[in-house]
């Protein structure tokens, strides 16, 4: 599903250069920290320990980590607030942006000038989200058959072979559950995560509008306070 979009792919490319410069571990340590709140033991936390995986994964240091979970207890740390933006860009495609902030006064011109400046603009509240579904999303690195079957019988809702992977949706709050029977199948499971999957998507017909968008979602993805951004691109 989500693996059929140009721009899931290049973000994965993507994350790589972005931990060699330190950008993506901010975003994943306010994303600990927030998750933290709920917690601190990833036994007990599934949602903590579902962006812990996250971390290694990134190769983010323990220290880091560590900074970012005791973030949540230290009352004098500037509170972090989750928001969610709806926006269109380029061809009337919807953008879903996920941003941790603890200035929102400050975040959302941030978002809005960046879209503006390329292209996009912030959608009213529902416009857009409407196209997209909360799943659970886990991509594992084997690939074949085998692989698939296990995936379904550990009870995906659906999954796609990719290039490199396998790409397995899941109901939201069967995310945890699939995991760990992936897990137990043997199977290397790479990410396991929340997020916007496009009901359907939308193909851009004019190359001007492609390379306007990965642009625009490009810029969104570098602001310091984006922790995601979804596309119904295809």
């Amino acid at each position: 599903m989500s693996g059929h979009s140009k721009w899931a792919t290049t973000k994965r490319q993507k994350a790589v250069v972005d931990a060699k410069r330190g950008a993506l571990f901010t975003k994943i340590g306010n994303q600990i920290a927030i998750a933290a709140r709920s917690g601190q033991d990833p036994a007990m936390n599934p949602s903590l320990a579902m962006v812990l995986e996250k971390a290694r994964h990134a190769n983010m240091p323990k220290v880091n980590i560590e900074r970012a979970i005791a973030r949540a207890a230290d009352k004098n740390a500037a509170a972090l607030i989750e928001e969610t933006y709806e926006a269109y860009g380029p061809g009337g495609v919807g953008i879903i942006i996920e941003v941790a902030t603890d200035n929102k006064n400050r975040t959302m011109p941030e978002v809005r000038n960046t879209l503006s400046k390329n292209g996009g603009r912030i959608a009213d509240p529902g416009s857009v989200m409407f196209q997209f579904a909360r799943k659970g999303v886990i991509e594992i690195s084997e690939t074949g058959e085998d692989a698939l079957m296990s995936a379904l019988d550990a009870g995906a809702e659906d999954a796609s072979e990719e290039e490199e992977y396998i790409e397995i949706i899941t109901a939201p709050t069967e995310l945890m559950a699939v995991r760990e029977k992936l897990v137990a199948a043997g199977l290397t499971v790479t990410s396991a995560e929340l997020k916007y999957v496009p009901n359907t998507y939308i193909a851009l017909s004019d190359p001007a509008d492609e390379e306007k968008l990965e642009k625009l979602l490009d810029a969104v993805d570098d602001l310091d306070d984006v922790v995601n951004v979804f596309t119904n691109a295809e």
